[in-house]
């Protein structure tokens, strides 16, 4: 699925830091945790919660983060529509990391159990 160059690069600028409050505030108003939602970022990334607020603070873009990144031997069995894309027909890698990390905070705040999320089974 083609994206426009220009959605691509907004993407890529966007920080980190500037999404993460949202991503809590969309999983707390569910009744999830914030350290729910850290489990799900580490399961994608690698990144542990220590690592996660180290990257809030320096402010990394989105491209930066996902460069910094060890993305998860199973993220390419996340599928489904997000922001109007089925993530697995995204072209750009970086945009479809970013959407990846979009569904699952969706899946968390739609109360889908955490070994579905984390694709154990």
């Amino acid at each position: 699925m083609k994206t426009t160059p220009e959605h691509d690069e907004r993407i890529a600028k966007m920080t980190f830091a500037s999404v993460y409050p949202h991503y809590i505030t969309k999983v707390e108003k569910k009744g999830r945790t914030q350290e729910e939602l850290n489990q799900v970022i580490e399961w994608l990334t690698g990144f542990d919660e220590k690592k996660i607020l180290e990257l809030i603070k320096e402010k990394v873009s989105f491209k930066e983060f996902f460069q910094k990144a060890r993305l998860h031997q199973n993220a390419h069995l996340i599928k489904g529509m997000i922001c109007g894309y089925r993530i697995e027909e995204l072209e750009t890698p970086l945009t479809q990391q970013v959407r990846y990390l979009d569904k699952l905070v969706d899946e968390l705040a739609k109360g889908r159990k955490m070994e579905k999320i984390l694709r154990k089974s």
